[in-house]
């Protein structure tokens, strides 16, 4: 009986071990699967839907042989995609440009950073009314977006233009209106509207002159080389970027993300679909 009892006891103990064992491997490998997961497979990128998407869809079998798959989420607007990317329901987005990107993180609090810049998209002065800038008459209403990050650009090309002089010592990025000092032709401007509706206000022949990010305008079906009766200069500093979190600029999958999108089949890309508008940075 003892020795029955013993043999029980005996069986008992290695059934406990078994399974001790087991439910120990099976706690490793799960955490070998966790790990696996771990590794960033899929970029989810936000974009404007011209040109931005479309660069960003000639990326995709570039970083496919990279082993990434690209998911490409389109916006209408320059608020949801940092508000998204801030809630981590986006790896990156890209749709603006380095000032725009300080104001939006000076106001919100975003701890964002810029990964890399990729092209330029110079803005532009639409008119149906004139042909070119000496035409517009004394007192001309001059249409500008309420997106204030873009008035110092605006008002800095319009400067360049000779059309009016802004403040000494002034940084010119972050001009405003009142920083006008000299307006020969007593223009009037009016920053009170939404960037995406410039080009149906262009359409509707609203104001004398407009101004209207390249963006907009080729996804209107504008041609900024040929339908804007003034343009930027290429050198311009508002480089679109793809911007982050703070700290993830050092992964893995924005680093391929921003080799490719710099890649010279990208780049020759850009240069022959937009012949111009839309300027690749090296």
């Amino acid at each position: 009986m003892k020795k029955l009892l013993t043999g029980i006891l005996f069986a008992v103990l290695v059934l406990a071990l078994a399974a001790c064992g087991a439910n120990k491997n099976s706690s490793n490998n799960a955490g070998e699967g966790n790990n696996e997961e771990k590794e960033q497979t899929t970029i989810v990128v936000g974009a404007s839907n011209t040109p931005h998407a479309i660069i960003l869809e000639q990326a995709k079998p570039l970083l496919k042989e990279k082993g990434y798959d690209l998911q490409i989420e389109t916006y209408q607007d320059y608020v949801l995609p940092n508000t998204d990317l801030e809630s981590k329901a986006l790896d990156a987005n890209y749709f603006q440009h380095i000032p725009y990107l300080e104001l939006q993180m000076k106001d919100n609090g975003y701890d964002f950073v810029n990964a890399g810049g990729i092209h330029i998209e110079p803005i532009g002065v639409y008119s149906k009314k004139y042909k070119s800038l000496d035409e517009l008459p004394d007192g001309a209403t001059i249409l500008m977006s309420n997106s204030v990050s873009d008035h110092g650009r605006v008002l800095s090309m319009l400067e360049s233009k000779g059309l009016i002089k802004l403040a000494e010592g002034i940084d010119k990025t972050a001009a405003e209106l009142k920083d006008i000092v000299e307006n020969p032709k007593n223009l009037k401007f009016d920053p009170n509207y939404e960037p995406g509706l410039m080009p149906q206000l262009y359409n509707n022949d609203e104001g004398d002159a407009l101004l209207i990010n390249s963006n907009f305008a080729i996804d209107a079906g504008l041609n900024p080389l040929e339908d804007a009766i003034a343009i930027e200069d290429a050198d311009s500093p508002y480089v679109n970027i793809i911007a982050v979190r703070n700290g993830d600029e050092n992964k893995e999958s924005i680093k391929a993300l921003i080799e490719v999108l710099k890649s010279k089949e990208i780049q020759d890309f850009i240069l022959e679909e937009w012949d111009g508008t839309v300027v690749p940075v090296k």
